[in-house]
């Protein structure tokens, strides 16, 4: 089997639960040595697509392909055999209480019978060291942290060397940092293992970073599978809003529009006429954005635009027709009108207003200060300018604002 081959395919495989149909044709495809992440909405189909794989439910329709062959047509001793290849991280872990650590990690291996125990020994005492397991063989689950708890489950994923570990949520419940964690750990361990890994996952846009592919369900249908990079160019808008879920909520609390509702709003008022034959646009920009995030911190970052979005919806509240973040770093204002005298007074008193804002004082950075302005650049344009001229023409006109040196002492 080549790498184009897929290891697991779903062939317009379907699957309802009464009046529901929770798979329609379905058509799915799971790379050997690849991490495969399914996401999507709350009964979209997910954790049932998993335990379609594993065998815990079968299709109504359609084939499971297993290393090319359709698993309908397996004899039992070879279905067995597929079994013993894949294994199953449960959501919750499903750790036995009643067990000690090194008795839950060994049950794949006891529950065969043909292990010798010494083997066992020896398998789970190499998955021990490679998790960092070691202080807790004799110790039971209520005894360990949830990141432990999660660690152990994973070895016990791992003990008998499967080829597919299929990840259900494994992330839910932690907080952020075990989060990362977690995630981390299940990149680092299946590029040292090699197994092919199929997860179900909320944490978008986080589990994309660990990914070779990604398959959208939405609705039963897969709307979209391949390489999370790939993703941008598609033209679902479901697609979307799972790419920009972080940055989306940012926006929606700020009062913008994110970059691809920003274009649809300016190209339908465009269209429709709703901004006259000319207007006037007004493009802000953070400088250095970038380095803020790296060096000072995210939090900062986003503080800095949130509060120019603030100061911008508030001198513009009723006289600007659109108003969006068409990247990180900067923000687009679309005037109802193309005075553009008025509009240079508007960026003036927007500017008294940033400069007296805590963010511009070198005290309030205790521990690394960053060097940055905003910038704003105006221009006059007409409904015939796309989105991306209007932004390029604009930032050739942008002129400092305000600014923060880091090396001034004065407050």
């Amino acid at each position: 089997m080549t790498m184009n081959t897929p290891l697991i395919q779903f062939q317009n495989v379907s699957k309802r639960f009464g009046d529901k149909v929770v798979l329609d044709n379905v058509d799915l495809s799971i790379y050997p040595g690849e991490v495969t992440s399914l996401v999507g909405m709350s009964g979209s189909g997910k954790s049932v697509t998993l335990k379609l794989i594993i065998g815990l439910l079968k299709p109504d329709k359609g084939d499971i392909l297993f290393n090319g062959k359709p698993v309908r047509e397996m004899n039992s001793r070879e279905r067995k055999e597929m079994k013993l290849l894949v294994n199953f991280m449960f959501q919750n872990n499903a750790l036995f209480d009643s067990m000690n650590v090194f008795d839950n990690i060994a049950l794949p291996l006891s529950e065969k019978g043909r292990v010798s125990r010494e083997e066992i020994k020896t398998r789970v005492a190499d998955k021990v060291e490679l998790l960092d397991l070691q202080d807790t063989m004799e110790k039971y689950p209520s005894q360990i942290s949830g990141g432990m708890q999660k660690r152990v489950a994973l070895a016990r994923a791992l003990v008998n060397d499967p080829q597919v570990v299929l990840f259900d949520e494994p992330t839910t419940g932690l907080d952020p940092t075990r989060k990362n964690s977690v995630l981390s750990m299940i990149t680092h361990n299946q590029k040292d293992f090699g197994f092919t890994a199929v997860l179900v996952s909320h944490d978008v846009p986080d589990v994309f970073y660990i990914s070779n592919r990604v398959a959208i369900i939405e609705e039963g249908k897969i709307i979209y599978q391949g390489a999370p990079e790939e993703l941008e160019q598609s033209e679902h808008e479901l697609v979307h809003e799972f790419i920009n879920s972080q940055s989306s909520l940012e926006n929606e609390v700020m009062g913008l529009e994110n970059p691809r509702g920003l274009d649809t709003t300016y190209r339908y008022a465009a269209n429709n006429g709703e901004l006259g034959n000319r207007f006037v646009a007004v493009l802000y920009t953070v400088q250095n954005f970038s380095r803020i995030q790296e060096i000072v911190g995210i939090l900062m970052a986003h503080n800095i635009i949130a509060t120019l979005s603030r100061i911008l919806n508030n001198h513009i509240s009723g006289e600007s027709i659109i108003l969006g973040r068409c990247s990180d770093d900067r923000i687009l204002c679309i005037l109802s009108e193309s005075d553009m005298d008025r509009a240079k007074n508007m960026v003036s008193n927007i500017s008294e207003d940033l400069q007296s804002q805590d963010f511009l004082r070198q005290s309030k950075y205790i521990k690394k200060c960053m060097d940055f302005s905003i910038t704003a650049g105006i221009v006059e344009g007409s409904p015939d300018h796309s989105l991306y001229d209007l932004i390029e023409k604009a930032g050739n006109q942008e002129k400092e604002l305000v600014r923060l040196r880091c090396g001034d002492q004065q407050e």
